[in-house]
């Protein structure tokens, strides 16, 4: 059985059953009578069975097509729910925003916007990605993200890059590590102890492994949690060290028995950027988060100057 119908065939049963007759379920399908008998027709040879039983009252319908218009009003009733919510998207007050970040700005400060900008836009959900800065950038330039936010240079490819937020890596310690004397350790020079660290899955996690891969060294995970505080309390349980974002550790070092030091190495320190294709082309509710971010950034950066 071939089952291909279009809109138009649904469209007319409803009409013919509601009608009972041919002719003027065509008129309400604006379709000849011709057309609409052929198509009946046609249909029927499809299904394998006939829909309506004709006299020369009118029709009516048979059990199969019965069950056929039960299906035709579901399907319509589907349809008409679809062409709303397309015109909702089209005219920018419905929608999905893709958004790609490291881990810093997914766990510091994306969480606060998007329950500020969820809250403002019931119609619209959020689908957030971590990924590497180099993986954020090339999720925006394929088209699986429609926002990144990455510590990766601004590079004129074809996309545009918005200041956004500064942060820096840091080396966080128990207060009685050795290293914790030091106001500023080079991340090779803690490479022989062990490392607390987020899971596998977190960017943070791949950024390190591959910091310590060009050195030539291994990073030694003693165990990997799920949240910055739980990299925080195991080092203040003497379990190893860390390299979280500052904005973290600074959460915690004042009731935990921790030490934040400064690494020397130049990718600590980070730049980070909205990154998007066209921001002028992406649908309203989108604009409206970059926006709101980067208002976010500038009040952060003028509570940091006071």
């Amino acid at each position: 059985m071939t089952m291909h119908f279009d809109f138009t065939d649904l469209q007319l049963v409803v009409n013919v059953a509601a009608a009972q007759s041919m002719t003027k379920g065509a008129e309400r399908s604006f379709l000849s009578l011709p057309a609409a008998s052929g198509r009946v027709k046609n249909l029927e040879q499809r299904l394998g069975t006939t829909i309506f039983f004709r006299s020369s009252q009118g029709v009516t319908l048979t059990p199969a097509g019965d069950a056929f218009l039960r299906h035709a009003r579901i399907v319509m009733r589907q349809l008409e729910h679809l062409r709303g919510d397309m015109q909702e998207f089209a005219d920018g007050i419905k929608g999905l925003v893709k958004v790609c970040a490291n881990t810093t700005a997914m766990n510091e400060f994306m969480p606060d916007i998007l329950a500020s900008y969820l809250a403002a836009h019931p119609d619209v959900n959020i689908e957030l990605r971590e990924r590497l800065s180099h993986q954020v950038v090339k999720a925006v330039l394929d088209g699986s993200a429609d926002i990144g936010i990455t510590a990766a240079p601004a590079q004129d490819r074809g996309l545009e890059f918005l200041p956004y937020r500064s942060d820096r890596l840091v080396l966080v310690t128990r207060e009685d590590h050795p290293l914790a004397a030091s106001e500023s350790v080079d991340f090779e020079d803690t490479l022989d102890d062990d490392y607390v660290c987020l899971a596998e899955s977190s960017a943070i996690h791949a950024f390190l492994l591959q910091a310590a891969e060009e050195l030539g060294r291994a990073l030694r995970f003693r165990v990997e949690v799920s949240s910055f505080e739980a990299v925080c309390r195991m080092i203040s349980a003497g379990v190893g060290l860390g390299v979280i974002p500052h904005t973290a550790a600074l959460r915690y070092v004042q009731d935990l028995p921790i030490k934040i030091i400064d690494l020397k190495n130049p990718w600590a320190v980070r730049r980070l950027h909205i990154c998007v294709r066209e921001l002028d082309r992406l649908p309203i509710f989108a604009q409206e988060l970059v926006k709101l971010m980067q208002e976010d950034a500038s009040e952060a950066a003028f509570e940091g100057s006071d």
